[in-house]
């Protein structure tokens, strides 16, 4: 090859790569995403956990929404008030108070306190129950069926069946919310860490029919609502709930129940 060639050669691919180059260039400034300062920060203030608990596609999606102004800058479950409070510090406004908040199974009914009406043989996920007959072989329909769905789907290993029914660990819990989507039954809830006085009961059956299938259930008698000073427990539908935001702390409601119902 002569040199005239090879110099020919070279000028082409040194202008195909200066072509290449300045299209890129352009196309990078043509196509460039805005990235919201804030938006990034407040990512990198969550915990990265990406677990939903928020209500948003993970820790992403509530990042957005804090930077446009669509969620509390405490809106982190995980997180909790201290994150809080580093985001309300990026985004320059007040965080607020905020409760700490873990999540309580509503069934006292252990394997020592309930029955079973036939043994069950068969998959062993809470999901697939109710489908079966009477939704599950234990004598209570309002029960925890203790196979564990919620412990699946825990990511902070925060709960666990113990003696046939689950039980949370609140020092682990970050109350995001993935037990209580988990439960078929509906049994768990978020209360507040500093909670005194829980209902351990979900049954919303009259009295006999709780008897008979729990020995610690509620029965709906109504001696918790009376012996109450400051009229923060209602029953309906056979069943006591406690209003944590009136309740004091006093312990009256527990002396009271006869079927050792509260804790």
């Amino acid at each position: 090859m002569s040199i005239t060639g090879i110099l020919t050669a070279a000028l082409l691919i040194g202008a195909i790569g200066l072509l290449t180059g300045l299209f890129l260039g352009v196309a990078a400034i043509k196509f460039k995403v805005q990235v919201d300062e804030k938006e990034e920060a407040v990512l990198a203030a969550l915990p990265g956990n990406n677990c939903g608990g928020c209500g948003y596609p993970g820790c992403s999606g509530l990042a957005a929404a804090i930077a446009k102004g669509e969620a509390a800058v405490n809106a982190c479950p995980v997180g909790g008030e201290a994150v809080g409070k580093v985001i309300s510090g990026i985004m320059g406004v007040e965080a607020g108070e905020s409760v700490h908040k873990v999540a309580f199974v509503h069934c006292k009914g252990d394997c020592s306190k309930t029955t079973l009406a036939y043994e069950y043989s068969g998959v062993e996920d809470c999901r697939v129950l109710p489908f079966v007959p009477g939704g599950g072989a234990k004598s209570c329909d309002y029960g925890c069926l203790g196979f564990g769905s919620c412990v699946k789907a825990c990511p902070f290993d925060a709960i666990h069946v113990e003696n046939g029914i689950a039980v949370v660990d609140k020092e682990k819990c970050r109350a995001c919310g993935k037990c209580i989507e988990a439960c078929p039954k509906k049994l768990i809830s978020l209360v507040p860490y500093e909670a005194k006085h829980i209902v351990t009961c979900s049954s919303k059956d009259k009295g006999p029919v709780t008897m008979k299938a729990c020995t610690t259930g509620c029965i709906g008698c109504g001696l918790c609502k009376k012996a109450c000073p400051v009229d923060a427990i209602t029953v309906v539908d056979f069943h006591a709930v406690i209003d944590q935001e009136k309740c004091i702390g006093c312990g009256a409601c527990k002396e009271k129940c006869p079927k050792d119902a509260i804790i």
